[in-house]
């Protein structure tokens, strides 16, 4: 099924809302080249299995000081807003109606660098988390399966200046991914923002 140019995307157990061109292409061009200029990009290893693997993408994780965030056994503390970040920050809080005190960037430099198949699920998050995803770059297939499934039940193409929010039950049902692929793609940058529910 295809889920290509709506605004608000049909999918059972789960609220996603879709804008395909949330930024115009000169604006997310612009972003692009200095993001990956200015980010201080990390490669975490992560131990799987018993055997250690670098994760296959570039990461960043900004915050407020006190937003570091666990998963996948390694725990990422925050780099410091930067004016260009805190205001993207504060568009995307406008568009999803919800604050955000975290933001992971993942840098995925072609086709080989992708996302494994997960939820953001962690306890940290809430119950029911909000997930702002701010693409731009190269054109990637993001799927969704349900969880305990393996078959892609969506796939969506996540464009230049995109914005994907992703709340409601969507975490408790379903699985997301940016798998690997052979054909031709330009570098791609995915701004991730959540809220940690933080001690107070």
């Amino acid at each position: 099924m295809s889920l290509f140019d709506q605004s608000t995307l049909p999918l059972a157990d789960g609220e996603l809302e879709w804008h395909a061109h949330w930024l115009d292409a000169e604006r997310a061009s612009q972003l692009l080249q200095q993001l990956i200029e200015q980010t201080p990009w990390q490669q975490p290893e992560l131990q799987l299995y018993g055997k250690r693997h670098l994760v296959p993408r570039l990461e960043a994780w900004y915050g407020d000081a006190e937003a570091s965030y666990r998963y996948s056994g390694y725990t990422h503390v925050p780099f410091p807003w930067t004016p260009l970040l805190s205001e993207i920050r504060q568009q995307v809080e406008a568009a999803a109606g919800q604050p955000f005190n975290g933001l992971l960037l993942n840098y995925y430099r072609d086709g080989q660098d992708s996302m494994g198949w997960h939820s953001d699920d962690e306890a940290v998050l809430g119950r029911n988390p909000v997930i702002a995803s701010l693409s731009l770059g190269g054109t990637r297939r993001f799927d969704l399966r349900r969880k305990g499934q393996s078959r892609i039940e969506h796939s969506l193409a996540l464009e230049h200046g995109s914005l994907l929010v992703m709340r409601g039950p969507t975490q408790h049902h379903w699985q997301h991914q940016v798998a690997k692929t052979r054909s031709a793609c330009e570098p791609r940058l995915n701004l991730t923002f959540r809220l940690l529910r933080l001690p107070a």
